[in-house]
């Protein structure tokens, strides 16, 4: 008798929830077998302390030994299926790191907040100066993380077309043809700027990479562009849905609106809940791993799950619950755990937390121009996300913004 596995992606029922077949694979078993959207076998992990183990285990990769004939978690060309040389991955990895860790150390984003406020006020005053309504993906969850990225790494603000396109069609899942085509032009095009920064150095990543040496150009093109994808993807899509989260219960923009101090823990339950895209993360087993009752064999898929770990009710209270006052909310995954925790987290929340800063305060009377229900998020992408993001506000209840860069609530903004 065949049993027929459940096959990602799985079906969900909106922006803010995620699927409800995690949380009934995860009640039977916290590692179950599954398909992915590709066909192949794989274990998709929703446990939480089995997504934490697995994640800092040396035991799982990003490479297979066989890439050729190894299942596949999608068709896009970043994340969809193996990447490196098993022989050389920690090294490798070992080495990213260290080019970069100086460029997002704790100490270099706090000193970068100033600069973020300013650029979160500048977008606030287009959003302003536009009116209600208005689309607040397109004036402010899309530009601000592109600016901030292309600051930190030296890449042109005004290539943000290009890269841009490159960088959707890098993440799409449904052509993997055109998935490749598009990573290849994307670090095409950054390693010419890593040439360039060679004659021209700055203050930046990809001058950083430069000094490496031409012989390292094309690895370095590469590191860079994954920065250049995940350092704005993964952010947009949070302020979008973490905006939604927060308008679903206004009393919740009110109370951000009111005290800002509230903002750090609003972000890191923002980061827990937010779910905008995306059926896992694909590891492969190097050699064969026991965990949970399971034998992952070597060469094994496994897709591990932080959007369904960060709601298993084993490691958080009430997890289906938006909770800023949780006590449990820094503990989630979305950055992942261990040697492999996201390098670029500390630049993520600085972002987060200044737009969720002003944004309340300069329009403590913001609403969903639609409803909720009606969003959809992007099927046929990685990252998934919106494409807009209607809101509204009445103009005697915003704030005009004045002095420093954080703004202060002085005055209603009734002539915009």
């Amino acid at each position: 008798m065949t049993t027929t596995l459940p096959q990602l992606p799985f079906d969900r029922p909106g922006v803010l929830d995620i699927a409800p077949l995690y949380a009934q694979l995860r009640s039977r078993a916290p590692v179950t077998a599954v398909r992915t959207a590709t066909g192949d076998p794989a274990w998709l992990v929703t446990g939480h302390a089995e997504c934490r183990a697995l994640f800092a285990d040396p035991r799982l990769g990003r490479s297979h030994p066989d890439p050729a004939h190894a299942a596949r978690l999608s068709g896009a060309a970043l994340l969809g299926g193996p990447m490196g040389d098993p022989e050389t991955e920690q090294e490798q990895h070992a080495t990213m790191r260290t080019l970069l860790a100086p460029a997002f150390s704790a100490r270099r984003m706090n000193r970068l907040r100033a600069h973020v406020d300013e650029l979160v006020t500048a977008a606030l005053d287009r959003l302003a100066a536009h009116g209600s309504p208005a689309d607040l993906h397109e004036l402010v969850s899309l530009p601000i993380p592109i600016l901030v990225i292309c600051e930190l790494l030296g890449v042109p603000y005004a290539d943000r077309d290009r890269f841009r396109a490159w960088s959707e069609g890098a993440g799409r899942l449904d052509d993997p043809q055109a998935s490749q085509r598009a990573l290849y032009a994307l670090v095409e095009y950054v390693k010419g700027l890593v040439e360039r920064k060679r004659a021209e150095p700055g203050e930046d990543v990809l001058t950083d990479l430069a000094a490496a040496g031409p012989e390292h150009d094309w690895r370095s093109a590469g590191l860079a562009a994954a920065v250049l994808f995940a350092g704005h993807e993964t952010t947009v899509t949070r302020i979008d849905v973490g905006t939604v989260l927060l308008l679903h219960d206004p009393a919740r923009w009110t109370d951000l609106a009111a005290d800002p101090d509230r903002v750090p823990a609003t972000v890191e339950e923002i980061l827990r809940v937010a779910a905008p895209g995306g059926s896992g993360l694909p590891r492969y087993a190097h050699t064969d791993v026991e965990i949970a009752g399971v034998t992952l064999r070597a060469g094994d898929c496994v897709v591990l799950a932080p959007a369904a770990a960060n709601r298993d009710p084993r490691a958080f209270t009430a997890p289906e619950t938006f909770d800023p006052d949780r006590a449990d909310g820094r503990a989630h995954l979305t950055f992942g755990y261990g040697p492999r925790f996201c390098i670029g987290a500390s630049l993520a929340r600085v972002e987060l937390q200044a737009v969720f800063t002003a944004l309340p305060a300069r329009f403590p009377a913001l609403r969903l121009d639609v409803p909720a229900e009606d969003l959809r998020l992007r099927a046929d992408l990685l990252t998934g996300g919106l494409d807009a993001l209607p809101v509204a506000w009445d103009r005697a209840a915003a704030v005009r913004r004045r002095g420093g860069p954080r703004g202060r609530r002085d005055r209603p903004d009734a002539d915009r």
